[in-house]
């Protein structure tokens, strides 16, 4: 059976987009008439539909389609949760994980939806900052917990590959809503971050 791909791009787009990236390979010197770039405008022009897909997508909607009733009212974290964004600043990706944690208040959401939130978010162009208030209003707005509490660390390729060019450096961003603002709650998900519980 022959090998068959499901993705689906807007046409119309797909093919602004690959006229854009052709005149780009032009302008920096390339031939996109090259066998190996033939195909290189409509791939790239894919994968930034792909890459920008949030702009598409309702968190808030993926929230409610999965709250349920539950009297749990101690704190749920969900960590490590991979992240893939891009800098709206050069349009290169900046990657790490992110920590979740949200103290119910009647209401509790499938775990699933938490890193399907982040998802959304992240894929758009993006501030690190931006990002971490982004998922933490969304979770507050929508489950109107406790307190919910959001921290990203990442790594951005726009220090790493160019400009100040530092291969080490990684960025940490925190947001904090309700009971996370106190020092004990927050500490106690700080911890929880840190720990190597599995």
């Amino acid at each position: 059976m022959a090998y068959k791909k499901t993705e689906e791009y807007d046409k119309k787009t797909t093919k602004v987009l690959s006229k854009v990236y052709n005149t780009l390979l032009d302008q920096i010197g390339e031939d996109p008439k090259r066998e190996g770039l033939l195909k290189t405008p409509e791939r790239a022009a894919k994968a930034m539909q792909f890459l920008t897909q949030g702009y598409e997508m309702d968190p808030k909607a993926i929230l409610k389609g999965a709250m349920f009733k539950e009297d749990y009212s101690e704190m749920v974290v969900v960590k490590d949760i991979e992240v893939y964004s891009m800098c709206e600043h050069h349009m290169l990706p900046f990657f790490g994980k992110a920590h979740v944690a949200y103290i119910p208040n009647g209401h509790i959401v499938g775990l699933s939806k938490i890193p399907r939130i982040i998802d959304v978010f992240s894929r758009r162009l993006q501030v690190q900052e931006r990002l971490t208030d982004d998922i933490l209003h969304c979770i507050q707005d929508t489950l109107k917990p406790h307190g919910a509490a959001v921290v990203i660390e990442a790594r951005h390729m726009c220090m790493m590959m160019r400009g100040v060019q530092k291969q080490n450096s990684v960025t940490t961003t925190s947001a904090f809503t309700g009971q996370f603002e106190k020092e004990e709650t927050r500490s106690e998900f700080l911890n929880l971050v840190s720990a190597k519980l599995h």
